[in-house]
């Protein structure tokens, strides 16, 4: 198992942590519910929580989460644990203030609904650079990975059109936008339809 803990979080020179905020699991993904039990909907919530932890490779993550399954799992997996404000925004803001704390120059903010998730190596890769780094949806709507320099007055803006409305934010404050067509870690699963193209398929 890789250590997605990793106290440093430096590769190949670049200081950069990833932050994953996760709900629930019993709760996670209710869009589903006409198409999955609740069972079958927390079991996968957390393989695919799995998969993304261990596309932070050896970068610092942390998980925001009040929920006690999510933070018992996230400790056994070497991952620091920020209690969840209560919304997607804010627990980004939470997440990237404890990497802060841990000497962090860029933020990864990723779902973790990405089955497909293999690295965010591309995503740090811009370290402090005054750069959003920024993979959209499949739908092009949504915004299930990006990065930003820690010390970015950065607002987070989740929800339908996010990526828009990212991309516009980061122009206000003077970033440059680098946009990453990265297939893996742009499907991120929301509605029945996604579940088709899930590899392997969902039983």
């Amino acid at each position: 198992m890789t250590n997605a803990g990793g106290s440093e979080g430096r590769r190949a020179g670049v200081s950069a942590g990833v932050v994953i905020p996760i709900r629930a699991f019993a709760l996670g993904k209710a869009r589903l519910a006409d198409a999955l039990d609740d069972v079958t909907r927390a079991t996968l919530a957390r393989r695919w929580a799995d998969t993304v932890l261990d596309a932070a490779e050896d970068l610092p993550a942390v998980v925001v989460s009040s929920d006690p399954e999510v933070c018992e799992w996230a400790r056994a997996r070497g991952a620091q644990v920020v209690n969840d404000p209560g919304s997607l925004d804010a627990a980004a803001d939470a997440g990237r203030a404890a990497l802060i704390a841990r000497g962090c120059a860029r933020v990864v903010v990723a779902h973790a609904d990405l089955p497909h998730a293999r690295s965010f190596a591309a995503l740090v890769r811009d370290g402090s650079l005054p750069l959003l780094a920024i993979v959209p949806c499949h739908r092009d709507d949504g915004t299930p990975v990006l990065s930003v320099p820690a010390d970015a007055p950065f607002a987070f803006a989740y929800g339908p059109g996010s990526f828009r409305r990212h991309v516009a934010e980061a122009r206000r404050i003077g970033l440059g936008v680098r946009v990453v067509r990265d297939p893996d870690l742009a499907f991120d699963v929301d509605v029945p339809d996604d579940l088709l193209n899930l590899h392997p398929c969902v039983p």
